[in-house]
This record gives C-alpha cells, sequence and structure tokens, in this order.
C-alpha cells in the first residue's frame, strides 16, 4: 500500500470511465447507492477506505503554500510600515 501524496493518473481515470462493466451497470439501471462498496466488492472498499484515509490532496500541499506565502508577504509589509 502507498502511503503519501496521491498523484492522479489520466490513463487510470479514463480507463474507469469506459469500462465495460459501468457501461453494463448504468445502462441497465443497477447502480448501487453510494456507500454499498463493501457489499459488491468488499476487499476494494477496505483498501480504498485505508487508502483514501492515509494519503493526502495533492492540492492540500498548494493551499498550505499559498496561505504561508500570504502569511509571509504580510508580515514583510507589516515591518516596512513600522
Amino acid at each position: 500500500m502507498r502511503f503519501g501524496f496521491r498523484r492522479p493518473s489520466l490513463r487510470k481515470r479514463i480507463a474507469a470511465r469506459t469500462s465495460w462493466k459501468r457501461y453494463l451497470r448504468h445502462s441497465l439501471g443497477l447502480k448501487m447507492p453510494r456507500g454499498y462498496g463493501w457489499l459488491t466488492n468488499p476487499r476494494r472498499a477496505l483498501y480504498n477506505r485505508i487508502y483514501s484515509r492515509t494519503t493526502r490532496p495533492t492540492c492540500l500541499v498548494a493551499i498550505v503554500a499559498l496561505g504561508a506565502a500570504i502569511v509571509a508577504t504580510s508580515a514583510i509589509g507589516a515591518a516596512l510600515l513600522r
């Protein structure tokens, strides 16, 4: 299992959206409600639950860096005004 930041994959995103299983489920109306993944595939549901709790999104790093930059510039600006 991987730990750390999530790196989105365009290839996997396209593969998931164009799979024949997804097409069959959606065309026949056999979709399950959200949260029922443990019923259809318990092993994958457990993996996804652990993965989502142990990784951090990439955008979180950008938000933290942006916040730090804003704080730093405001501190410099305040020091210059004194």
